[in-house]
């Protein structure tokens, strides 16, 4: 339960930056009023845990409305209005009963009258503070588009004019990546994704050492990339042009600048304030605009097993556990794990650098990858939550690897996906080229 405890803190501490009102603000337009993310972390824990612990609702509306919330809807935007959802004072009250029912439940195991082995094994509770560390990151990138008025106090971010560092190659020789985990080692819980594992030869390719960086990708802007559609493809094009999108998400222009003037000063949206432009802080863009970047420099993005290789294997032939070797993850190693609120250079983390000399491979920033997302050999879906992952094997997702500033220590295992739509420009993700 220490676990549970420790998540449930990061998440109160996120809903403590905001002042009432904004809690019935929707900063994106896909996704649901932030009121509903309050909510929802208590709801999916009583909707996996109350029934097989023998439990009955006293909240069952509740229970329903704040049910579901994993990725954006594609069609119609949102509809709802403000006064459609409970007061906060009525969800504060359901959140503290669910967590005190829960609690008292979860500690007395022989009170569990239909418990299967999910729950006994411990396999629900990394479940729900997985869900719940998960949604840590969402309901950040989605404070990130709050306006800063909406957020209550907090310290301007500082400048960084740190110089980019000069992009290079690395060369990966042959070899084999290995995907995902076993299910039969039982050493390490998994999404059911992330299962089984799968040894993938993998040709030589070179691959960026660091991420594309602000300062790199602003080459592409100014040299009219998004206004070329030979580097796009057709469905991303149409997509640019109906949203009018001229430069990343998260960057603006000074005084109505035009985004290919050379002169032009660029700053950048950061979680509590704009600050100029940081050349050597990767880049956040939607898979749609890195797979463009990568066309225009006559590269590609890497392949899941591309990007595992560079990540995880070594010239001695084995995996290791994390880029840097078998040592947990620690703040030397790169930027997550809530170390700060927005991206730090891509070299600041040497010590975070893969058996080939790859930098900033986990934090900073979730990395496209071209592979659809896909199961595994041997696929099986959760049983107490079929759609987790199945739902979004539809060709349309693409896997991402990594981590973020925002991403919990406990996701940088090397199985670990994420998968987001090319055409969703908010969350913390960035990319770095290959070439075969």
């Amino acid at each position: 339960m220490l676990r549970m405890d420790r998540s449930r803190a990061r998440t109160d501490a996120l809903f403590h930056l905001l002042p009432p009102a904004s809690f019935c603000e929707r900063p994106i337009p896909e996704r649901h009023r932030l009121i509903f993310y309050l909510g929802h972390l208590e709801a999916f824990d009583w909707n996996l845990l109350a029934n097989r612990c023998g439990m009955q609702s006293d909240s069952p509306e509740l229970d329903q409305l704040f049910a579901f919330g994993i990725d954006p809807v594609a069609g119609a935007l949102p509809s709802d209005t403000p006064g459609d959802w409970p007061s906060l004072a009525r969800i504060e009250q359901y959140n503290r009963n669910v967590r005190t029912r829960l609690d008292e439940r979860l500690r007395q195991p022989d009170t569990w009258p239909s418990a299967g082995r999910e729950l006994r094994d411990g396999t629900l509770l990394h479940v729900a503070i997985e869900h719940r560390l998960m949604h840590a990151e969402t309901i950040a990138y989605l404070f990130h588009n709050l306006p800063f008025e909406k957020k209550g106090s907090h310290p301007l971010p500082q400048a960084d004019a740190t110089p980019a560092p000069a992009q290079r190659h690395v060369e990966i020789p042959a070899g084999v990546a290995l995907l995902g985990q076993s299910r039969h080692d039982g050493t390490s819980f998994g999404w059911d994704n992330e299962f089984g594992a799968q040894h993938v030869f993998v040709p030589a390719f070179a691959i960026d050492a660091f991420p594309v960086t602000n300062a790199q990708y602003l080459e592409f802007v100014r040299s009219g990339g998004y206004d070329d559609p030979r580097h796009w493809r057709v469905e991303d094009w149409e997509w640019m042009q109906r949203q009018g999108r001229r430069h990343p998400h998260f960057w603006g222009l000074d005084n109505g600048a035009a985004a290919a003037d050379p002169k032009a000063r660029w700053k950048l949206r950061a979680m509590f304030g704009e600050i100029p432009l940081p050349p050597s802080w990767p880049v956040y863009v939607s898979h749609a605009e890195a797979a463009a970047f990568a066309r225009w420099a006559g590269k590609s993005l890497p392949t899941e097993a591309q990007w595992q290789r560079a990540a995880y294997g070594a010239p001695d032939g084995a995996d290791r556990a994390y880029p840097w070797g078998n040592s947990a993850p620690d703040p030397s190693r790169g930027n997550f794990h809530y170390q700060g609120w927005d991206s730090a250079p891509v070299d600041k983390h040497p010590a975070g650098a893969s058996a080939y000399g790859v930098f900033d491979l986990l934090g900073n920033g979730w990395e496209w990858t071209s592979t659809p997302f896909a199961p595994l050999p041997g696929f099986e879906p959760f049983s107490f939550y079929p759609g987790y992952s199945a739902n979004f094997f539809d060709g349309k997702h693409f896997v991402m690897k990594g981590g973020s500033p925002r991403t919990d220590a406990c996701m940088m295992r090397r199985s670990f996906r994420n998968w987001f739509q090319p055409h969703y420009p908010y969350v913390y993700a960035t990319f770095r080229c290959v070439e075969e």
